[in-house]
């Protein structure tokens, strides 16, 4: 059996329902809420959730839980291992973050997690993400009204891009490691994925000037990018209703874009998606353009 974690989110749900479509497979999902029926109940917060949660999986997807504090993630993802450990799991596959994020302030407990699972005594694959086109595509989409009004995008991307990734081609990634990985267990074979780790980073590396032109495009006026310091986007992201440890996040990044580090140089990404990914830039256009129309539709 395969069981993904966090499938009421984003990359869990999309993973799951790229697993759950293919033959011959038995594959569960796990929720913090599940019934034990349409998920189980795996909550990385209540560790004696857990045991019973794993019980009959062979192959664990386990989706990190970030949102929040790095204490927090730490302890939630010693418990999944310790379980998985106790249950007999055979095969672990995580979703870690990409080695251009390793001076993100989201790294820490991925590379400690990635530790943790290679002292285990199950088989892991380590399937390291790239960040997600929803970064630059939401900035894009938020910006559309003030870009209507100024002609102007401002952000703290300094002279810096970033590569980011569809999250449909990372769960896609995630699906055939844990489906190949599964058949394989049940032919008597070890996982052709065992002892793996993957670089999944995008193919499209995207600016502030990239997001200017998409704002262009979809607003029908020019509109320029105009870099703002790290001080401005931090006072703005205060009044901005995030928690805390989410702003020093979302900083890091700003900071490690302008500083260059945030580009790829090399991915197994195509390798891994037959049909090759999909273009990340779509991702912002579309953003931006519903969010233009939107803001036509509010004024007529």
């Amino acid at each position: 059996m395969i069981l993904v974690t966090g499938i009421s989110g984003g990359l869990g749900g999309l993973i799951f329902r790229g697993l759950s479509a293919q033959d011959g497979l038995d594959v569960a999902g796990g929720t913090r809420s599940g019934d034990g029926a349409a998920a189980r109940r795996i909550d990385f917060d209540d560790p004696a959730s857990l045991a019973e949660g794993l019980r009959g999986v062979d192959v664990l997807v386990f989706v990190s839980a970030g949102y929040a504090e790095d204490d927090v993630v730490l302890a939630r993802h010693g418990a999944v291992v310790d379980a998985a450990e106790a249950a007999g799991v055979r095969h672990v596959v995580y979703t870690s973050l990409a080695r251009s994020g390793d001076l993100l302030t989201i790294a820490l407990p991925h590379r400690w997690t990635e530790a943790r699972l290679a002292a285990a005594s199950f088989d892991v694959t380590i399937l390291r993400n790239g960040l997600y086109a929803e970064v630059p595509a939401g900035l894009a989409a938020a910006a559309a009204a003030s870009a209507a009004e100024t002609g102007v995008f401002a952000a703290a991307f300094g002279a810096g891009r970033v590569s980011v990734v569809a999250k449909e081609d990372l769960a896609e990634v995630a699906a055939r490691v844990a489906a190949e990985t599964q058949r394989d267990l049940a032919a008597g074979h070890r996982g052709r994925h065992a002892g793996k780790t993957y670089e999944l980073e995008g193919v499209d590396a995207i600016g502030g000037q990239d997001v200017a032109e998409v704002l262009s495009d979809a607003l029908n006026r020019p509109v320029c990018y105009r870099p703002i310091p790290l001080s401005v986007a931090r006072e703005a992201l205060a009044g901005s209703g995030l928690e805390p440890y989410q702003i020093t996040h979302t900083l890091s990044i700003f900071s490690n874009i302008g500083a260059g580090r945030l580009e790829a140089h090399g991915t197994d990404l195509t390798a891994l998606l037959p049909a090759g990914p999909r273009a990340a830039r779509d991702r912002i256009v579309q953003a931006a353009g519903e969010s233009a129309r939107r803001l036509v539709t509010s004024r007529t």
